[in-house]
């Protein structure tokens, strides 16, 4: 998954993606390997490229605050596909294919094909780092296509759904 991340008033593209247990995170260009470790709701345990952190996180509306022994951060994360910079360069024009973010698993297909859908209607369910996403349409228009079925292993990049 790809977010476009505001950490303490600087503006960050971050791509995660999942693998054996870990996350392999791209931070504003630079990879690095992390192991996240919840201790319980609020507070968890990373081990960033070898280092260890231990981390509260505070739940704020579009982010947290991630709160280190000595230093806390504002972080404001936004789903880069629904980036202003992104809606930008969409158009209307044309079908709109939804692809899977991140790999992950289909929890529920929200649409039948012919259906006509609103701007920022579900259509589907999937689950991805333990977390169930409702991915949205970014425009109305009518499904053309659903490329995929309830419980169906998908990786990112995959073509979910076509809108015309």
């Amino acid at each position: 998954m790809i977010f476009d991340a505001l950490v303490e008033g600087r503006e960050l593209r971050v791509e995660v993606k999942r693998f054996e247990g870990r996350f392999a995170v791209t931070l504003a260009g630079r990879p690095m390997e992390i192991d996240f470790a919840p201790a319980d709701r609020h507070f968890a345990s990373l081990l960033v490229d070898g280092r260890s952190y231990e981390v509260a996180l505070e739940p704020r509306p579009g982010g947290y605050a991630v709160h280190f022994r000595d230093d806390r951060l504002i972080v404001q994360l936004q789903d880069a596909s629904r980036s202003p910079r992104a809606a930008a360069a969409r158009s209307s024009n044309g079908p709109a294919r939804v692809l899977a973010p991140m790999p992950g698993k289909i929890v529920r297909v929200l649409v039948d094909v012919g259906q006509i859908v609103e701007s920022g209607q579900g259509l589907l369910v999937m689950e991805a780092m333990k977390m169930e996403n409702e991915l949205r349409a970014e425009r109305a228009g009518r499904v053309r296509e659903v490329k995929v079925a309830e419980r169906q292993a998908v990786e990112t990049g995959a073509l979910l759904v076509v809108l015309e």
